[in-house]
């Protein structure tokens, strides 16, 4: 589910109020523990978090007028998800963050290569998540980046 709002104090106030608390909470968790230099945006019809091209002017390959996206947010259709590119690039966090996430909570990890869905708010490790943000700066974040997922040319 896509949003087609253009801010993200837009899409939080279109979610349904359960999902808008813990939407509302992981972004406070985000602005808090996010290295500088990553910016809040609307993206692929979620709340990401990205490079600016004032950091990356090369901007997302996929894409060269996008900033280099690194975390989103989303309220799919049945579940909350979050989406962090370093665990689909850096297999020591992804290995560092299975270990840990059942230490925070019971219910079962559900996770693909950066996506990781939470099907019932109160299953988010929103001290987790803070954490597995600060890990990887700006300047990390680009250094992967073009190391492991910019096509070479």
């Amino acid at each position: 589910m896509q949003s087609s709002a253009l801010t993200v104090d837009t899409y939080i106030n279109e979610l349904p109020q359960d999902r808008k608390e813990a939407i509302q909470k992981l972004r406070a968790i985000t602005l808090k523990n996010l290295p500088k230099g990553f910016e809040e945006a609307m993206g692929y019809g979620m709340m990401g978090y990205c490079v600016p091209h004032s950091l990356y002017p090369n901007g997302y390959h996929c894409d060269p007028k996008q900033p280099l996206p690194f975390f989103g947010l989303a309220s799919q259709k049945n579940s909350i998800n979050v989406y962090h590119m370093g665990l689909y690039v850096q297999k020591e966090l992804y290995d560092w963050f299975v270990a840990e996430y059942p230490k925070h909570v019971s219910s079962k990890l559900d996770m693909g290569k950066s996506c990781i869905r939470f099907k019932k708010p109160e299953h988010i490790p929103y001290d987790l998540i803070g954490e597995l943000l600060t890990k990887i700066t700006v300047a990390d974040w680009i250094q992967m980046y073009e190391s492991n997922i910019k096509p070479k040319k």
